[in-house]
């Protein structure tokens, strides 16, 4: 390992764990944690443990405000039972100590997913990689504790994994199952591409993990689809309300009152990965290509938030790697990470619609930096990361 190859793996490291001991010197109380997103998420793991409705509005209210919660309405977890299962550690804790572990998996996450994104481009010898760090989705996850970290490294994790640990890769996208709506143009592709590839073991891997996320969900509530239907159906309401996403603001400039109109984008983004893979399944190339599926299905998402952009960080670095070896500008994507990262720290309000241009803009970014560059191949992609996975 060169000597800046070792500084950049160093530099990982340490962010890290300043990071952390930063986070533990915090002066988090009961009332800081519950007054976040992460009490939806530690309530539901309350009553999993306790074999009890995780969507149980009466009781959901009942522990967050017991925990110092603060708003009148019961902050309900809209993620489907199939992933249910992952919060159950959090029942386990309070809402302080849920909260420290919450945030310690996150940066940890977000440093793995770093740490892989390098990798897989080959270890270049600058720190391009480390300003993941101030992507701002990212941050915005750990002021309010949400997920978007746990997606990006589900993610990171099969672009790493695919091409020799199938199974693995597979398994790995576990959490994407939080929020399905996000990945239905990429899981598309995935199913497709497995099909053209003879690369069963990646569906199976997915498909084992998620079978057995659902049996252990079951085992902590027999009845958990049932009360998730009845949550679902008690709350449109909250589908008729603004989320800053191009799909819901269509919606509103059409016909405010028909929601099925925010999904219309999703199924043309849907119809679009089946005709962008098909017609490039000879040399399908997961980091390149992918990272184009990732972009178009968060800008034509139905539902969805600025800390869901998390999982967007390999396309805007790929992107920053193709625009140095080609020569072209940082300065596109210096200025609009700049802003966003202004905005998340200075207004925090993720519900607004100055969020609307972001996804935009890191598409925008990536169409920038590898236009007119080729298309690599899935070889390319396995040569790449192989010496990276046998370092493992």
């Amino acid at each position: 390992m060169t000597e800046a190859r070792r500084s950049s793996v160093t530099g990982i490291v340490v962010v890290t764990f300043c990071a952390l001991i930063v986070l533990f010197q915090m002066r988090i109380t009961d009332e800081f944690a519950a007054n976040r997103d992460f009490v939806e998420y530690w309530a539901a793991g309350q009553q999993l443990v306790r074999h009890a409705n995780p969507y149980d509005p009466g009781a959901i209210l009942r522990i967050e405000q017991q925990a110092g919660m603060r708003k009148k309405d019961p902050q309900i977890t809209f993620s489907p039972p199939a992933a249910l299962c992952m919060l159950a550690p959090l029942g386990l804790v309070s809402v302080r100590s849920g909260f420290i572990l919450w945030l310690s998996a996150l940066i940890v996450s977000l440093s793995i997913s770093i740490w892989l994104i390098w990798t897989m481009q080959g270890r270049p010898q600058n720190a391009l990689h480390m300003c993941g760090y101030l992507f701002a989705p990212a941050i915005a996850c750990f002021l309010l504790g949400q997920i978007g970290a746990f997606l990006l490294l589900g993610i990171s994790l099969f672009l790493f994994l695919h091409s020799r640990h199938p199974f693995l890769a597979g398994a790995a996208l576990l959490p994407c199952v939080w929020k399905p709506h996000l990945f239905l143009p990429f899981f598309i592709v995935l199913f497709l591409w497995s099909l053209s590839r003879k690369r069963y073991l990646t569906l199976v891997g997915f498909s084992a993990t998620l079978l057995a996320s659902c049996v252990l969900t079951l085992y902590f509530d027999p009845q958990v689809w049932s009360h998730y239907s009845q949550m679902m159906a008690g709350t449109t309401g909250v589908l008729r309300g603004y989320v800053p996403t191009l799909s819901v603001t269509l919606r509103f400039l059409v016909a405010r009152q028909v929601i099925w109109l925010q999904y219309i984008p999703e199924i043309i983004a849907c119809v679009w990965a089946v005709w962008y893979f098909w017609t490039r399944r000879n040399r399908w190339n997961w980091v390149d290509q992918g990272s184009w599926v990732l972009l178009v299905s968060s800008a034509c998402t139905p539902y969805g938030w600025f800390t869901d952009e998390a999982v967007l960080l390999p396309a805007v670095l790929v992107g920053g790697y193709r625009a140095v070896d080609r020569g072209r500008s940082l300065i596109p994507i210096a200025v609009v990470a700049a802003i966003a990262l202004v905005e998340v720290t200075a207004f925090r309000h993720i519900d607004s619609t100055h969020y609307l241009w972001t996804v935009p803009a890191w598409l925008g970014w990536y169409a920038y930096a590898t236009r007119n560059g080729g298309e690599r191949t899935e070889l390319v992609s396995e040569n790449s990361a192989r010496p990276a996975e046998d370092a493992i």
